[in-house]
C-alpha cells in the first residue's frame, strides 16, 4: 500500500500563485511505500519544506495527494493528523506552556471529545516520548525558558506522541548536539522498523539523510530532479547537479576522516 501518493502536485503559500511562475512546487509525481524511509533533499529554496506542508493539506494545491489511499481533500484536519504527524522547522512563535503540556498536545487527536481529560495511557505515551528525546527532566519547565536545542527535542517529543503511522520531519536535528542526534537517529530507525511506520524527512545533513533513508527524492527549482533507491540516486550524479557540489567526493572525504 502507498503511504503517500502525489500526482501532478502544484503548491504555493497563496492560492493566487498556483499555476503561475510564483508557485513553489511544479507538477510533482511520486509515491512512498508504506513502511519505507525517505529523505527529501535539495538546495535551500527548492521546495522541501513546502512539500511536507502540502502533503498534509496545509497549503493551497492542485493535483492529487493521498495518505494511505485516502485523498487529503476529503479528510478533516483531525483525520489528517491521525495519519501523518508533521514537525516543522523550529518557530520562534509559540505559547509558553510547560514541556509536559506541550508534549501532551500530541495526544489531542486521540481524545474522545474536546473536553475529555488525558487518560493514563496518554500520559504514559507522553512520558515515554519525553524520555526518548531526553526532556523528561524538563517536564515542568516553561517553553520560554528553554534553549533552541531543548525546544527542538520538546517538539520532536510532541510529534512522536501523536502516534501517527506517517512521520514527516523537517530538519529534525537542527540545534541538537552530536550525542542527541545519534540517540535520535537510533530511535527513528527503531520506530521505522515497526509495522507500517513510514518516515519521510527533510535533512540538511546529507550523511544523516543517507543513514535514515532507503529512498531519495531530490528537488530542484520546485520539481523532482531525481528519485529512487539511495544507491542509484548517488551513483547517478543527481545530487551533484542538485547542489552544484561534489557530494560523493565530499562523502568519501568525511568517511576517511
Amino acid at each position: 500500500m502507498k503511504a503517500v501518493e502525489c500526482s501532478q502536485l502544484h503548491a504555493a503559500y497563496d492560492a493566487r500563485a498556483l499555476n503561475t511562475d510564483a508557485e513553489i512546487l511544479r507538477g510533482l509525481d511520486f509515491s512512498v511505500e508504506e513502511g519505507s524511509r525517505v529523505a527529501i533533499l535539495g538546495e535551500n529554496g527548492s521546495g522541501k519544506s513546502t512539500l511536507l506542508k502540502a502533503i498534509t493539506g496545509m497549503l493551497p494545491f492542485t493535483g492529487k495527494i493521498s495518505l494511505i489511499d485516502r485523498e487529503v481533500r476529503k479528510l478533516n484536519r483531525r483525520e489528517v493528523a491521525a495519519t501523518a504527524a508533521l514537525m516543522c522547522q523550529l518557530s520562534q512563535v509559540y505559547f509558553s506552556y510547560t514541556v509536559e503540556e506541550t508534549v501532551l498536545m500530541g495526544r489531542y487527536i486521540h481524545l474522545q471529545g474536546g473536553f475529555t481529560a488525558y487518560s493514563a495511557k496518554d500520559r504514559e505515551i507522553a512520558e515515554d516520548c519525553m524520555n526518548r528525546t531526553g526532556v523528561k527532566g524538563l517536564a515542568k519547565r516553561q517553553l520560554s525558558s528553554l534553549s533552541g536545542g531543548e525546544l527542538q527535542r520538546v517538539f520532536l517529543a510532541r510529534t512522536f506522541a501523536q502516534d501517527a503511522p506517517i512521520l514527516l520531519l523537517d530538519e529534525p536535528t537542527n540545534h541538537l548536539d552530536l550525542k542527541v542526534v545519534a540517540g535520535m537517529s537510533e530511535y527513528l530507525l527503531e520506530w521505522s522498523e515497526q509495522k507500517h511506520h513510514t518516515l519521510i524527512g527533510v535533512y540538511h545533513d546529507i550523511p544523516l539523510a543517507l543513514r535514515l533513508s532507503e529512498y531519495l527524492i531530490v528537488l530542484k527549482d520546485g520539481g523532482i530532479s531525481a528519485q529512487g533507491p539511495k544507491e542509484e540516486v548517488l551513483e547517478s550524479g543527481a545530487l551533484e547537479k542538485a547542489y552544484d557540489f561534489g557530494v560523493r567526493e565530499y562523502l568519501r572525504e568525511i568517511a576517511i576522516k
